[in-house]
């Protein structure tokens, strides 16, 4: 388990290795966000931005998702939640054969107010492409349970 106190502001971490697979795009592309740049090569060919097919920008944040996830799981140190995210940016396209890997650094640490048991850790996440080139950049927070008082 890993404590509210546990995380220092600057404190950074870089993990992860998620290959990108064609199967995969267009699968969850075809599910959650079926635009003809993310399902069809010619309409990815065709659009200025693309060039070819590319991942949608919430599947790069579902596999960021995992990563974090992931590592958490490798580390013990799961979090309570999140109340949300305060901005995403997809600052460059993700393509198939693409492998993606996590920077995460600590920007805040407060405990809560109303609720001495937690408090909030905030972050910058930023998701890296094999070149070391960033695709994504998030900035969220997780609840993390505060430390038990030691009995005397």
């Amino acid at each position: 388990m890993r404590w509210l106190e546990d995380y220092q502001v600057g404190q950074i971490e870089r993990f992860g290795a998620y290959q990108v697979t064609r199967e995969e795009v267009l699968d969850f592309a075809t599910r959650y966000d079926p635009q003809p740049f993310h399902l069809n090569d010619e309409a990815a060919a065709a659009n200025p931005i693309f060039g070819r097919l590319a991942a949608s920008g919430w599947h790069t944040c579902s596999m960021v998702m995992r990563m974090l996830v992931d590592h958490a799981t490798e580390d013990g140190h799961f979090s309570l939640g999140s109340p949300g995210m305060d901005e995403i940016r997809w600052l460059k396209p993700v393509y198939p054969g693409d492998t993606l890997s996590v920077k995460s650094e600590v920007t805040d640490v407060r405990p809560s107010r109303s609720r001495p048991d937690i408090g909030s850790v905030y972050f910058t996440i930023t998701a890296f492409n094999q070149h070391g080139e960033p695709v994504m950049r998030q900035k969220a927070a997780n609840l993390q349970p505060r430390r038990p008082a030691q009995s005397q």
